[in-house]
């Protein structure tokens, strides 16, 4: 048996990190197995659904690297299938008319399934009391158009988030009056806010492709929404997606909710840029430079790239502090910037006019600029940090970086030069 799963969003808005938490694991399984991902794009919400809500999520799922197999259904278009099929029942009685709407007649007894996180799960039939099917206006309702959709599509496995449980049993009722077998399914636990509480825009960005334009890389997310939910076992943390598609399966899936957190993500983020070569991280940074009125060299930018993507948390951070070291207009002073020169300003500029005239006749290596700037610090009796830090202050704003002949390297020995010496008087 070829394993068919699908992910079936509706295009009225954005495609939700908890969609897209279903789609990879979809994926994933169905990668895992050899077998078919396919798409349904539930547009019978004929008022909010658009053209562009469609394209949003498709975007989505291409940024992510989720490519999908055969042309995506629209379920819409299958109008006249779901009014076929509600007929027949109707014709075989097992349904009924009442108010110009069909209704599902629900027999007494259990209606369970064996479901592939939780379990086994059982309603009675008598608790779910005969549902509309069709409306008056020959409409399908969602519990009836999914069911028929999946029957024709070969769906063996529905994953899902693990709200459309309620759902489940009412869907059982109509494979079983349409004489179908069940798919398999498994219900994946919620993702919620750092709160505890169902995850939604008041936690911040919930949307995929906020994350892309706030410098997230696709792979972290995957890797991030992977572990939302799943574990392969173990400390494993940073996975490529070959990685993930090998360990992935149903019995990794977790039963409880999900946090998500965004410090994490943005660490994972920060992981999978040190991994990355300048070359790699250009592309994605240019543009945000441009943004920020910047137009160095490409050999400039690398170089700024390999000194700052270890601390860089988003592509947006690499891009910020590589213009603040190509352009000193980009300088503002952090919070304990400011009060480490509050505690000396005249030492700090004192240390800055001295570290001017060591550097005016150095050869600019690393090296070179490592060596003056320790001979310095023994010249004026001081540690070498009292030389350093006041550098690394003037030429970042801030009291972290990379090492500061590392620093001063990048920076460019005229405009390293220029910025000190102005930083000495402001």
């Amino acid at each position: 048996m070829t394993i068919r799963v699908r992910f079936a969003p509706s295009p009225t808005g954005y495609l939700h990190v908890g969609g897209a938490r279903t789609a990879l694991f979809n994926w994933l399984f169905a990668r895992r197995e050899g077998g078919k991902f396919l798409l349904r794009i539930e547009d019978t919400d004929k008022a909010r659904s658009t053209d562009e809500h469609t394209q949003v999520i498709l975007d989505g799922l291409t940024w992510l690297g989720l490519d999908w197999d055969e042309q995506p259904i629209f379920q819409g278009a299958r109008l006249a299938r779901h009014q076929q099929m509600a007929d027949q029942l109707l014709k075989e009685g097992k349904a009924y008319m009442e108010e110009d709407a069909i209704r599902l007649r629900v027999p007494p007894g259990e209606l369970s399934w064996e479901d592939a996180v939780h379990e086994r799960i059982s309603f009675k039939g008598e608790d779910i009391r005969d549902f509309v099917i069709l409306r008056s206006d020959r409409s399908p309702l969602y519990n009836f158009a999914v069911v028929l959709d999946d029957i024709d599509m070969q769906i063996t496995h529905v994953l899902r988030g693990d709200d459309h449980i309620s759902n489940t049993p009412k869907q059982l009722a109509v494979y079983r009056a349409l004489g179908s077998a069940t798919p398999i399914f498994g219900h994946v636990p919620m993702i919620h806010g750092p709160d505890g509480k169902k995850l939604s825009k008041r936690h911040g960005a919930t949307a995929v492709g906020d994350y892309q334009h706030l410098g997230i890389l696709p792979e972290a997310m995957c890797n991030f929404l992977a572990l939302l939910g799943w574990s392969p076992g173990g400390d494993r943390e940073i996975m490529s997606k070959e990685e993930l598609r090998s360990l992935f399966s149903l019995d990794g899936i977790l039963k409880k909710p999900s946090v998500f957190d965004t410090t994490k993500l943005e660490w994972m983020n920060g992981q999978y840029l040190t991994a990355k070569s300048a070359d790699e991280l250009l592309p994605l940074v240019e543009p945000e430079l441009a943004k920020l009125g910047l137009n160095g060299s490409p050999a400039a930018v690398r170089n700024a790239i390999t000194a700052v993507k270890t601390r860089s948390r988003t592509t947006l951070d690499v891009a910020r502090q590589v213009a603040v070291r190509l352009d000193g207009k980009s300088v503002t002073l952090d919070e304990k910037a400011q009060k480490e020169i509050a505690k000396d300003k005249q030492g700090y500029q004192a240390a800055l006019a001295a570290s001017v005239t060591a550097l005016k006749n150095v050869e600019w290596t690393a090296e070179e600029i490592e060596r003056a700037l320790r001979n310095l610090a023994q010249q004026r009796n001081v540690a070498a940090g009292k030389i350093f830090q006041p550098i690394r202050i003037a030429l970042t704003g801030g009291t972290v970086s990379e090492p500061v002949n590392e620093l001063l390297s990048v920076v460019g020995k005229e405009a390293a030069l220029r910025r000190l010496e102005a930083a000495s008087l402001a």
